[in-house]
């Protein structure tokens, strides 16, 4: 995986490949998976939910560029692999997961591993946590139709947020800093995500 679907595409970064190196990824798959944990694709999790495949979160984890000293945000916690990256270059992590049953056994599993700087909430994600702000950094593991203002608002001054933006078959990955009142925004590259439901994201999912 790190050779063929990171490195011969580009990531370089010898921290986010550490990173990924460390974590274990069939342990966040469901057991007809497993076999296939490692290939360059996304995987079904339950409840029409997927673990995205490892060079989007390689992508999206090296655009941040974190250090061991942040404060981090997640949206989409899922089955928690994503975090589970996260927490090897973060101080603290919080991630926010809206269905229920996936938030729970991401907090299992991520606590059987030895995740201890990882927590995780249940709740809409497009709020963001706002009794945790500011955050250094913001990662949306879901595609929004526009950016959420409560995540934009909750960065921290030279703060960092990725996420896919567009509808269910048309998405970017739009990465935004922000600069006092201002933010910087580039989009790095077309993607495909499941849809971000919420207050202000999708109010349902978008017809495919």
């Amino acid at each position: 995986m790190l050779e063929k679907q990171l490195r011969r595409r580009g990531i370089h970064d010898s921290r986010v490949l550490s990173a990924m190196d460390a974590v274990r990824r069939e342990e966040f798959v469901p057991q007809e998976f497993r076999q296939r944990a490692y290939e360059d694709a996304p995987l079904p999790i339950g409840e029409g939910q997927t673990i995205s495949q490892p060079y989007i979160v390689a992508v999206m984890t090296a655009a941040l560029r974190l250090n061991a000293s942040e404060r981090i945000l997640e949206i989409g916690t899922g089955c928690g692999y994503q975090a589970a990256v996260l927490s090897h270059l973060a101080r603290t992590l919080f991630t926010i997961e809206s269905r229920s049953e996936l938030a729970s056994a991401a907090a299992a599993r991520l606590d059987r591993l030895g995740y201890k700087n990882v927590h995780v909430h249940c709740g809409d994600g497009t709020l963001g946590l706002s009794d945790f702000a500011p955050f250094d950094a913001i990662l949306v593991a879901a595609a929004a139709p526009a950016v959420p203002e409560p995540l934009r608002s909750q960065l921290a001054d030279g703060g960092r947020l990725i996420l896919p933006v567009g509808d269910a078959e048309n998405q970017e990955l739009l990465y935004l800093e922000r600069r006092g009142n201002s933010y910087e925004t580039r989009i790095l590259e077309a993607c495909r995500f499941v849809p971000l439901v919420g207050h202000h994201g999708w109010k349902e999912p978008p017809a495919r």
